[in-house]
């Protein structure tokens, strides 16, 4: 639903982090290729920058990051930007005092504007999306499990849609159906999962040779 990149502020790791291969720009574009809409940066290791919690140092990277997320499609206007030192605790849960140059940040969006402080106030602004529980439901499989005395279990995020234990299911391509016995997340027994959860739910009379990575399970 949401991404925080975490980019370092110490002297020259940001300018690998945004160089031309660098892991910055990687990941990024990786949350926006996956349609991640909703993005955080935190300007990390504040206290190692030159001199430390030096606020030109975070503008700088500030305005490289909000220039490239930019041109990946993400509107910088959106994206919280807040600067924090992971190992002393600078703006992760309250506010800084080694910053006091750092008046919060503020964002702006169709759905509602936002400001805060911290790293935690900007994770609790970030808007769940809708979850299309209505809609038919498709669940591709990442992986396929045979466990002793379970049986099948076939292993995937639910994209669209409900699984629960009784629902009768169809694999694609295969066109193998089947009874779902029960469904799992976390090792918990789950009554229903819903867009977005990770599950393994085991299936009757289904061999693992039968289903591999990359079928979807959807309502029969």
């Amino acid at each position: 639903d949401c991404a925080v990149l975490i980019v370092a502020a110490g002297t020259g790791e940001f300018e690998a982090g945004i160089s031309k291969n660098g892991q910055t720009r990687e990941h990024a574009l990786l949350a926006f290729t996956l349609g991640v809409k909703q993005l955080i940066v935190g300007v990390n290791k504040m206290d190692s920058s030159e001199p430390p919690y030096s606020e030109a140092r975070y503008e700088e990277i500030k305005k490289e990051v909000s220039s490239y997320i930019k041109k990946i499609g993400y509107n910088p206007a959106a994206v919280a930007f807040v600067p924090i030192s992971g190992w002393h605790g600078d703006n992760m849960l309250e506010a800084s005092t080694n910053m006091p140059w750092f008046k919060g940040w503020k964002i702006e969006r169709k759905d509602g504007n936002a400001e805060g402080k911290t790293l935690i106030d900007a994770l609790d602004a970030i808007l769940p999306p809708s979850r299309p529980t209505e809609k038919p439901l498709r669940l591709p499989l990442q992986d396929v499990y045979k466990i002793g005395g379970i049986g099948t279990v076939p292993v995937g995020r639910v994209e669209t849609g409900v699984l629960k234990p009784g629902t009768v299911v169809v694999f694609a391509p295969a066109n193998i159906t089947t009874e779902v016995k029960s469904v799992e997340m976390h090792h918990e027994a789950l009554v229903e999962a819903v867009p977005g959860d990770n599950v393994g739910f085991n299936v009757k009379n289904v061999s693992v040779k039968e289903l591999r990575r990359g079928y979807v399970a959807g309502d029969s």
